[in-house]
Parts: structure tokens; C-alpha cells; sequence
């Protein structure tokens, strides 16, 4: 029995290099469930980008507990804090259980005929008026792909409007596009085995401790064993992976480009490129020493802020390196320039000569659980089964499949982002929204500016969700979504393993599956195909699937190989999958040859600074044909640096107990227990400074709003501020009024985002601190545990205790019921 909110990452099983990573099953059980009467239903935890497999328990038609799946090659048994207890969700007594309707200026029950009956009008109203520019549709990164495809189809070719996106704009768009300008096509090329054979591990942006917990259990077992790899991190905040680093980079938030064309200068300069492998393999590699040559140690450390040697130290260990794998996330994604700064994080492996290989790849990893299926079957900025929307041949093939004209599908301009979408609601032209399964009014930047858009009259919401979230209380429409486990469907991790996830139990009340209520929207729109055949034609998640199958056939995400029946007890196969390779692929570009054929790639490329499209002859000159692209970038300055009047940086980020925007986590006594409310962290000398002490209460301010919360004292770099962006107005004593918004963090964000791709910046603002309370003897919320831990303080450590026993309808129990079975050897 072990208590996994104290011990996140549960007991250590280390292991050498090529040695099989053992397996250690969790498991939790809601208190007083007899195990032998469970039934157990296979799915996945749809809790980070992970996607490791589990069972569900069902006991008397509830879920009542999960355990790790000892065969699933993604986690070997092993779950997180998340995965643990976020199932408590399903069972909240305050599930949407039917329609609401605004009446009166309030949110009214109301049938599903009548709801979408009002949708649906609405619908046709806006297109008969105004067109199809006039409808816009944002999703999740937490749907199935089956709910994704149903999406893709009714909006893409039944609709025709290219104002579709997912939340994963937030979160990996920017991984999507640095795998597409460097490689020809999205898709992450290693395999999570790559952690047990590789020697160093470069992490860049990337809190691998909260974020991907059983991964970074994963990384502590090498860490811990014979045969440890080398560890270089780059991160502002001094977080549990920072802590086991070899070399830990400190550097300003913005500043990730400068570093990394620091570190390829030295890898040039000092001769640890591999020249041959670049000769045969890569296009760009002239202009790419060109750029970098003006950065030496020296001015990357004035630029960064960190010391000329400590480069000097991670460009040796990298280039020391026999098996390097290299790993980033929203640090760099959510940064200033941050497909430029990814595109360097893949050419560090190239210029090394490390790709396709055991042990030797670049992961740009993907934050939500079902990204990769958003980007595959095109329900954001992508067009599906990863085709490339300049090409007139891969739209006329999509077309073939749909058995709808080319010209239906809107591909003029690359299909619209989210901040572009909110831009145009703004502006009048867009007048109808449905927002499906996220939370936007506490997940985007500038917060006062998304609530008065979504507010305004003329614009007709719609949104789809478990929950009344606060995006919810202000839609005109509210449709009562099923969550996971009470619908049947796949999804893809960042690995691109693919996992069947069963249905265990009916979803409360009237709630439906995302993909029944498209469809019945597609039925009562009377979507259809050239024919006059129903569009989209299939009825069940089975169905839809084997039609994606049939979209993704010679493309790279090939799913052709793929079925129920056989991902069911498979522990996950990884795409492509077809009949070459029946078992799926673990390593994309094992023989170096990389997706860039100018009429096999997905994407032209772009100018990085600019964001500017390249065409297809712009392609075709590069010559790539099959070898990867060094794309190359000089540093700029991030639009809003710190001033006198706003002195500090500002970043946002996640914490180990919540996820997004906690519509679930919150919901889950033991993950709110953990991390209750909403803090803000200061270094030490920053909060001596300014007076602060553990638990002070302070209001951080930007140009665009205020939050105010209490402080924690930790090891953020100086002159850095951090807060937790889970936190929206729920829970505050004013409820949904005026302060409660002062502890959502993207209050202070800025409308501003990556020029190539569009994703919405969050690391970088300027803010000021100002103390406004004493703590009266009440430490801040933060958990004492991972990057949140405090410096000088002696505090009560986070911990499960009886805080947790309250129960959700008695679905919950103390964490000490948390059980861990460990086998040496898988």
C-alpha cells in the first residue's frame, strides 16, 4: 500500500541499457468494492499524452477503480496520481445528465430535439445569411478518434467552412509543424523504448515529472540503475527533473533559440557532427552553420542568462553522446519562436547523426491524450490522414474518398486557428461557435477578451461537455457530453501507439457520445456526398473507424492494418500498420529516408521568422527528396520584455495534480486535496525583494488583468514569476463574479502566437509583484512535492491523509488503498 499523491512516481524498479523495463502494476479500488466481483474493461488513461494502458473497474453498473495494464508496452502496469483517481469524474453528482437552453438569460433543461432542434436552426440561418465562412468549430485533444473523423467529415465536407480547430492549438501544434518542416510529415519518429537504450536524454521545456508521470518513473529507473544516462535540462523553474540533471540551464522564457543555436555552434566548432550522415541525409546544412556561427557561448550567456561554460558543459555531453534522445514541450512550444526552437531540437539529433536508430530520436512530444489523433484525422490545422492542403492531388484524393467535389473542401488558405477564429467572432463574421469538450474561458490568452467575445449577442454558442464549465455558462446551447469509459473508441499516444478503449459503463442521464451527437447534427442538417448518400455513412465507432482505415491508406499514419478485434489485448500497436508491416512500426526513418518528397509531404515548409508559406516549387528547389530539412533561424527578441513598470517575467504551466482547466481533476477528492486552489511562485531574492514570505498573499498584474494569490517561495529563476493555469473562477467564494476571475493565470497572458504555428504564446509577459496580505499563519496551496516544492520552508508535506476521505458518492477511499504489485522483469 503506498500513498501515490506523497510518492507521485511510486517505487523505483532501475534497470541497465537494453535491459527489458520492469513491470509494476497499480491499482485503486474505491473503499469497501469487493475485487471479485469487478469486472474489468480494457482501455487507457486518457489523463496526459502518454495513453498508458489500464482496465476499468465496474462494480453494480459505476466505475469504481482502474489498475495498469502489466502487458501494455507504453507503461508496463505503471499509472500516475491522474490516472489513478481522475475516474472519479464520471461519477460527480453534478454531471450534465441533459440539454440546457438559454432562456431569459438563463440556462434552461430542455429535450434533445429541442436543443438541437435550435442548433440546427440556428445553423442554416447563419449559412443561408452568411455562409459557411460564418461557422466556426473548436474541439479537444481528449476525444477519440472516432468522435475526431465524424467531426473532420461534417465540417470539412459537409459544411465547407476551414474554421476548424482543437485545443491542441494550445498544446502541440507547434510539435505538428517542427516534425513537418524537418521530416516532411507529422509523426513522432521513436518508440518509448528508446528511453531504456539511449545513453543521454536532452529535455528542453519539458517537466517530464508532472506532466508525463509514468514516463518520468520510466526515465527515474534508468537514473537510478547501472549504465545512468547523461541529463541535460532546460528549464527557468528548478523542477524534480531539473533536480537529477547533469547540466540544468536556467535560462530566461524566451530565450530557447539563442541556447540552442549556442549549443549547435559548439557541436560545429568542436567537430561532433557526424558529416557523413548529413552529407546523405539532410538538405539546409551550410545555411544552418551560417546562422549559428554568430553564437558563440559568450553572447548565447548575455542573451540567456546562464553561464557561458554551463553551454560549453551540455554542448559536450550532447556531443559525447552514442545514443541521444531529446524530448520538449509546452516550454518550447508555448515560448517565444517556438517552431523555430523546435526545429533545432531536431536538427541537434541530425547534426549527431541520431534518428531512426534504438535509442536515437527526437521527441516532440505531444501534452494532450488524443493530440495525435486531432492532427490525424484533421479536425485542427491539418488535413486528414496527414495530406498536405497545397497539394491538388492529396485534396482530390480526400475528395474521391468522400465522394464530394474538391472544391467543397476549403483549401484555399491553411484552415483557421483558434486565435484567428475568436478574431473573427469578434469582428462580427463569425456567428456561430460550437466548442466541443474544452474550456476556453480559462485556457486561452487574455482572458477578459475571450468572456467578451463569447458574451457577445450576435454570436450563437454551442458547446458540448461532461460539466457546466465556465466556457458552458455562457453558450446559448449546452449539450450533455459521455466522457471515457462511457463510449467506445481509440486513440493515439505520442509514440503513436494505438489503444482500443471499450465502453464500461452508460453515461449518466441523457448524455451522449461526441460522435452520435455530430452525427445526428449531420442527419438533421442533411449533410450528404455527390450522390445524395449521408455524409458522414457510418452509425457506430467500429464503422467510422474502418473508414478511417481506408483515408489513411499509403499515407504515413497508415492505420490499414489496424482493427477492433486486434487491438483488443494487444497492449498497443504503434502505426503505421498495414500489410508490410502487420505488427506496426517502432521507428520511423530506420533506413533514412524521411517524408519529404515534394508530392508526398505534408506541408511546403515556412520562413521561421515569419510564419511566411512556402509553395511547392519553393519546396522542390531544396532538393529534399527523402532527407531531412535543417531549418535554420536567428534569435529575436520576444515582443514584451520585462519594463519598469512591469519588471518581471511571467510563465504558466501545469502541476502533477491537475489537468487543463480541472473539469475532471477537480473532481477527484485526493488530485483537489493535493493542489486546492491557485498560487504564484517567486524566487528567493525576488520575494526578499519585495517582502514576501511563504503564504503572503500578492497581486501579479500585467497590461491586460490581475491575479491574487498566495505565494510560494521556490526554485524558479529570478526575476521569473510561475503560476498553475488550471484554476478558473469555480470554488471561489463569489462564485462566477468579478474577483473570482483573479486566480485564472491567463488573465495576464498576451494575444500573441507562433508565426508558423499559430500557437498561442503563454511563457512570455511582463508583469509586476506586489505583496497585498500577510500570510496570517496560512501557507500557500502549492504542494510541497516536484517543482512546487518549497525552498527554506518547513511545511507539512503534500500528502493523501484524511483529507482525501471524502467521497464522491461513495466512489472514492483513502489513498492509502493504492496497491503496487512490482515483477522483476516484463
Amino acid at each position: 500500500m503506498v500513498d501515490r499523491v506523497a510518492d507521485i512516481w511510486g517505487a523505483r524498479t532501475p534497470h541497465g541499457v537494453d535491459e527489458p523495463w520492469p513491470v509494476r502494476v497499480d491499482q485503486y479500488l474505491a473503499e469497501g468494492v469487493p475485487e471479485h466481483e469487478v469486472r474489468w474493461v480494457p482501455s487507457a488513461c486518457v489523463l496526459c499524452s502518454n495513453g498508458c494502458g489500464m482496465d476499468i473497474a465496474v462494480h453494480s453498473g459505476r466505475i469504481v477503480g482502474v489498475r495498469g495494464r502489466a502487458g501494455d508496452r507504453v507503461n508496463h502496469g505503471r499509472l500516475g496520481p491522474k490516472g489513478l483517481f481522475g475516474w472519479q469524474a464520471n461519477n460527480a453528482p453534478d454531471r450534465l445528465t441533459e440539454p440546457l437552453v438559454r432562456q431569459g438569460g438563463t440556462l434552461q433543461p430542455a429535450t434533445w430535439d429541442e436543443a438541437m432542434g435550435l442548433v440546427v436552426e440556428r445553423s442554416r440561418q447563419v449559412l443561408t445569411e452568411r455562409g459557411p465562412l460564418a461557422m466556426g468549430f473548436y474541439n479537444s485533444g481528449q476525444l477519440f478518434l472516432e468522435d475526431y473523423y465524424t467531426l473532420s467529415v461534417v465540417v470539412r465536407a459537409g459544411i465547407g467552412t476551414p474554421h476548424l480547430d482543437g485545443n491542441t492549438r494550445l498544446c502541440t501544434a507547434t510539435a505538428d509543424f517542427a516534425l513537418k518542416e524537418s521530416f516532411g510529415t507529422d509523426g513522432d519518429p521513436g518508440s518509448l523504448r528508446d528511453f531504456d537504450l539511449c545513453d543521454t536524454l536532452f529535455v528542453v521545456g519539458h517537466n517530464i515529472a508532472e506532466t508525463q508521470t509514468v514516463l518520468w518513473a520510466r526515465i527515474l529507473d534508468r537514473l537510478r540503475g547501472p549504465d545512468r544516462p547523461r541529463l541535460v535540462v532546460v528549464d527557468p523553474r528548478r523542477t524534480a527533473v531539473a533536480r537529477e540533471a547533469d547540466v540544468h540551464l536556467p535560462i530566461r522564457n524566451g530565450t530557447n533559440l539563442a541556447l540552442l543555436n549556442g549549443i549547435q555552434h559548439e557541436l560545429i566548432a568542436h567537430d561532433r557532427v557526424d558529416r557523413e550522415f548529413v552529407a546523405a541525409h539532410t538538405v539546409g546544412y551550410e545555411r544552418l552553420a551560417r546562422t549559428v556561427a554568430d553564437y558563440p557561448p559568450e553572447r548565447v550567456a548575455k542573451i540567456c542568462g546562464v553561464p557561458a561554460d554551463d553551454i560549453r558543459a551540455a554542448a559536450e555531453i550532447l556531443g559525447a553522446a552514442d545514443r541521444l534522445v531529446s524530448t520538449c514541450l509546452q516550454g518550447v512550444y508555448q515560448s517565444h519562436q517556438a517552431t523555430a526552437s523546435a526545429c533545432q531540437i531536431n536538427n541537434i539529433n541530425l547534426l549527431r547523426g541520431m534518428i531512426g536508430e534504438p535509442g536515437r530520436t527526437v521527441f516532440q512530444m505531444n501534452g494532450q491524450p488524443t493530440a495525435q489523433n486531432t492532427r490525424e484525422t484533421g479536425a485542427d490545422g491539418d488535413l486528414t490522414a496527414l495530406r498536405n492542403w497545397q497539394n491538388p492531388d492529396h485534396v482530390a484524393e480526400l475528395a474521391r474518398i468522400w465522394n464530394v467535389h474538391p472544391l467543397q473542401i476549403p483549401t484555399w488558405a491553411p484552415p483557421t486557428h483558434v486565435m484567428q477564429i475568436f478574431r473573427h467572432a469578434e469582428e462580427g463574421s463569425v456567428r456561430f461557435l460550437w466548442i466541443v469538450g474544452t474550456n476556453p474561458a480559462v485556457s486561452l490568452p487574455d482572458l477578459r477578451r475571450i468572456r467578451s467575445i463569447l458574451a457577445q449577442e450576435r454570436l450563437f454558442v454551442v458547446v458540448s461537455d461532461a460539466f457546466l464549465t465556465e466556457t458552458a455558462l455562457l453558450a446559448d446551447v449546452v449539450l450533455p457530453a459521455a466522457m471515457w469509459g462511457e463510449k467506445t473508441g481509440t486513440f493515439t499516444n505520442h509514440d503513436r501507439t494505438v489503444h482500443l478503449s471499450e465502453k464500461a459503463v452508460d453515461p449518466p442521464g441523457q448524455a451522449r457520445a461526441d460522435m452520435d451527437i455530430f452525427l445526428d447534427y449531420a442527419r438533421r442538417m442533411e449533410l450528404t456526398d455527390k450522390d445524395g448518400a449521408p455524409l458522414p455513412k457510418w452509425r457506430t465507432p467500429e464503422e467510422c473507424f474502418e473508414e478511417f482505415k481506408r483515408v489513411t491508406v499509403g499515407r504515413p499514419c497508415d492505420y490499414s492494418g489496424l482493427s477492433y478485434e486486434k487491438l483488443r489485448g494487444s497492449g498497443g500497436i504503434q502505426w503505421p500498420c498495414d500489410e508490410n508491416t502487420p505488427d506496426g512500426t517502432e521507428r520511423l526513418y530506420a533506413d533514412h529516408r524521411f517524408n519529404t518528397d515534394t508530392d508526398y509531404c505534408e506541408d511546403y515548409g515556412h520562413d521561421l521568422l515569419t510564419g511566411a508559406a512556402y509553395e511547392r516549387q519553393d519546396h522542390a528547389a531544396l532538393h529534399p527528396e527523402g532527407r531531412a530539412i535543417l531549418k535554420a533561424a536567428h534569435y529575436l527578441p520576444a515582443h514584451e520584455p520585462p519594463s519598469e513598470e512591469y519588471p518581471f517575467l511571467y510563465t504558466t504551466g501545469r502541476t502533477v495534480y491537475h489537468w487543463h482547466t480541472r473539469t475532471k481533476t477537480r473532481r477527484a477528492p485526493q488530485l483537489d486535496a493535493a493542489a486546492p486552489d491557485m498560487w504564484v511562485e517567486l524566487a528567493p531574492a525576488d520575494a526578499e525583494r519585495l517582502g514576501v514570505r511563504e503564504g503572503d498573499v500578492v497581486r501579479v498584474e500585467s497590461a491586460r488583468g490581475r491575479i491574487e494569490a498566495r505565494a510560494r517561495v521556490t526554485g524558479v529563476r529570478e526575476g521569473v514569476v510561475f503560476a498553475p493555469f488550471h484554476y478558473g473562477y469555480w470554488d471561489t467564494p463569489d462564485g462566477v463574479s468579478g474577483d473570482g476571475w483573479h486566480r485564472a493565470a491567463n488573465e495576464l497572458t498576451i494575444t500573441d502566437w507562433d508565426p508558423v504555428s499559430k500557437q498561442p504564446l503563454v511563457k512570455v509577459a511582463a508583469v509586476r509583484v506586489e505583496k497585498i496580505a500577510d500570510a496570517g499563519g496560512v501557507p500557500s496551496p502549492a504542494p510541497t512535492t516536484a517543482a512546487s516544492r518549497p525552498v527554506g520552508e518547513d511545511l507539512p508535506p503534500t500528502e493523501g491523509g484524511a483529507g482525501v476521505r471524502e467521497t464522491v458518492e461513495g466512489a472514492s477511499a483513502p489513498v492509502e488503498a493504492v496497491r503496487e504489485t512490482v515483477e522483476e522483469g516484463s
